[in-house]
Order: structure tokens, then sequence, then C-alpha cells
């Protein structure tokens, strides 16, 4: 098991930033949290490991 990596990890996070506001474009508020909701457990699927995605929540509610 790993832990979550919190230090910077992303080659372009500008650019990965700026396609999440574009994937928003023209959504409506109900829309725009679906998406999100999706996003969110494609990438848990992705991390796979329940303690990281519970770490990953629990830094996130701080």
């Amino acid at each position: 098991m790993t832990d979550l990596t919190l230090d910077p990890n992303m080659t372009a996070p500008d650019d990965a930033y700026a396609a999440l506001i574009a994937a928003h474009d023209g959504l409506t508020r109900e829309e725009s949290e679906a998406l999100n909701a999706r996003l969110i457990l494609i990438l848990m699927n992705h991390v796979g490991d329940p303690r990281v995605i519970l770490q990953a929540i629990e830094t996130a509610k701080r």
C-alpha cells in the first residue's frame, strides 16, 4: 500500500486545470456537479486503494 501523494505530481498542472474548467463550459450547476461526481468516481477507481482514497477524503475535509 502507498500513501497519498500530496507533493506536486503533474507534468502540466495548468493544462489539466484548464481542461477541467473547459469541461464545465456551458453546463448548468447540476450538470457541473454531476460531472464532478463522475470524475471523482473515475479517479477513485483509478487509485483503487481504499486506504489512499480515505486519506484523500480526510485531507480534502481539512
